[in-house]
């Protein structure tokens, strides 16, 4: 298994924070490897929501159908799977003064030969890590 984390400051609420990133339709602003995300269905964003994205990475690019399971005040969490991985992001937020604190967790499994992979995997998704850090915090401050 391959996983992540950052955690890092954002000068804006927890809420306005947590309604912005549980829409994945933003993640093609704030993460450097999507290059895009549509929603799939419609109506507010709540737990079931999806999207699919598509990815590049490793100078591949993956199509991805992401699955909002958690809507929490201040804890968002995103499963997605395809033929080689499943993968889960974890976001919890909490209120700081100035601002909000994100801890950014993302868990990859890869299946089969895919799991060959795993070290390059690793040091790419460490790289992705700290670019969207500075993504989100981009996005955020631009809200």
């Amino acid at each position: 298994m391959v996983e992540v984390t950052r955690t890092f400051r954002v000068n804006k609420p927890v809420e306005m924070v947590v309604a912005y990133l549980a829409d994945f339709g933003n993640a093609a602003v704030w993460d450097p490897s999507i290059e895009s995300s549509t929603r799939l269905d419609s109506g507010p964003v709540n737990v079931g929501a999806t999207w699919k994205t598509v990815s590049k990475a490793m100078g591949r690019s993956t199509e991805l159908t992401y699955r909002l399971e958690r809507l929490e005040p201040a804890r968002i969490t995103l499963v997605a799977s395809n033929k080689y991985a499943d993968s889960t992001d974890d976001i919890t937020v909490r209120p700081i003064e100035g601002g909000s604190e994100i801890t950014y967790a993302t868990q990859v499994e890869l299946r089969g030969m895919a799991k060959m992979a795993e070290p390059l995997v690793q040091r790419e998704l460490e790289r992705l890590g700290d670019e969207t850090a500075e993504g989100i915090t981009a996005a955020i401050t631009d809200l």
